[in-house]
């Protein structure tokens, strides 16, 4: 495997092509909104309803918090009517969130990443005005997404509680994850990364997550393009920080997104899942969610769901 001082540099060119060559603009029709979401068919939903033997279900999410996490705005929950309100019978509420970041559990739609001017599918990234997103919004997944979900717990993998900053995964990493378990991610899933971020943030408190967290080096995203997966996910923001990419800072968000039509789910908090899925030895479900339906969405607050 290699090691942190092995780091493969990528230069803006190798970027660029990955850019082409791992992308599926066109695959479905030039109109297309759905991208990878597209291989979640009727088959492939009903193929991960039964996955459900025991029906545990485990949420993916990290409880919504009042205060300041990193660089990311707290969770604002404003009561408007309560218990003690004088004549009333009833209580009530106003929820505020500015979820994309590195606090809240959140679903990023295809219009989130611009690439030199252009969306998933070509679409241009002026489609998105003060009105919100014109073409790729969250309205797109107004149906949910009921897919076979696969946790890829690379501390459980390694036999660590966390992984530091300095440990991007690679695609070998990949690989011997699926020889080990005997899981092989196949097309239409959803793969869910766990870096540890919560259990480093419990043992070392905040760091500088721009410059200090485990994620997915950018060549990782040739083996998913393979695989064809629908959706990926991590505990933090998939990729590995800073990005071993001269000049750009989250190729792993602008590949997945732009290029592939790949949504993905940042954030989760995968430690419950993680302490699920190693008592059962088991690291495949049914895996849920239901965003909001926000016409010209760029994402959505999620609570995933994970269904053994």
């Amino acid at each position: 495997m290699t090691s942190a001082s092995e780091t493969p540099r990528t230069t803006p060119d190798d970027f660029r092509k990955m850019m082409q060559t791992l992308s599926n603009w066109g695959r479905w029709g030039k109109d297309d909104q759905l991208g990878a979401l597209n291989l979640i068919t009727p088959k492939k939903r009903k193929e991960a309803a039964a996955l459900v033997k025991e029906g545990v279900s485990i949420s993916l999410a990290r409880n919504a918090v009042k205060v300041k996490v990193g660089s990311s705005a707290p969770f604002e929950h404003r009561m408007t009517n309560t218990g003690l309100t004088p004549g009333s019978d009833f209580c009530g509420d106003i929820y505020s969130v500015q979820y994309h970041g590195y606090s809240h559990s959140h679903v990023d739609a295809l219009c989130h990443i611009f690439y030199e001017g252009h969306m998933y599918n070509g679409y241009s990234q002026k489609e998105v005005t003060e009105q919100g997103a014109g073409k790729l919004s969250v309205i797109a997944m107004k149906n949910g997404i009921l897919t076979r979900g696969v946790l890829m717990d690379f501390p459980e993998f390694f036999g660590v509680h966390y992984l530091k900053g300095d440990r991007p995964i690679y695609p070998e990493d990949l690989d011997a994850w699926e020889k080990k378990t005997r899981v092989v991610v196949g097309s239409g899933d959803a793969a869910i990364i766990r870096t540890g971020r919560w259990a480093r943030w419990a043992a070392e408190g905040e760091w500088d997550i721009e410059k200090d967290s485990a994620g997915l080096h950018v060549s990782c995203m040739a083996w998913f393009k393979k695989k064809d997966v629908a959706m990926v996910g991590s505990d933090l923001a998939m990729d590995v920080m800073p990005s071993r990419v001269d000049g750009v800072t989250m190729p792993v968000h602008i590949v997945t997104i732009v290029a592939m039509g790949v949504p993905i789910l940042d954030v989760c908090d995968l430690e419950p899942l993680s302490q699920a899925a190693a008592h059962r030895n088991r690291w495949d479900f049914l895996l849920t969610m239901a965003p909001l339906a926000v016409e010209g969405g760029t994402g959505s607050p999620l609570n995933a769901i994970a269904t053994f």
